[in-house]
């Protein structure tokens, strides 16, 4: 009997489907945890940002440019993490 606890498209599936099934969930899980290291990377960017918008000159914001790529890829990660990880999580 299948069990009713699983979605009905992930309860008749082969071993090598649950195996990719597993992967595919364990490279979600992997990218939101890169997504939430950038995010720490950026919060401790952002400390050197506002100095970096005061005293440098022109368009020279090395900091503020490092802050949004950091933002920016933290939330591309944390976007395909959820994708990647959506359906019902396995039981450890």
């Amino acid at each position: 009997m299948a069990n009713s606890l699983l979605p009905p498209e992930e309860r008749n599936l082969t071993p090598d489907q649950v195996e990719a099934l597993d992967r595919r969930r364990d490279l979600g899980h992997t990218f939101l945890v890169i997504a939430g290291q950038f995010s720490c990377i950026s919060i401790v960017l952002s400390l050197w940002m506002g100095q970096d918008l005061t005293y440098s000159p022109g368009w020279a914001h090395p900091m503020a440019y490092y802050f949004f790529l950091a933002i920016l890829l933290a939330l591309i990660f944390a976007t395909t993490g959820i994708v990647l990880r959506r359906g019902t999580p396995r039981i450890d």
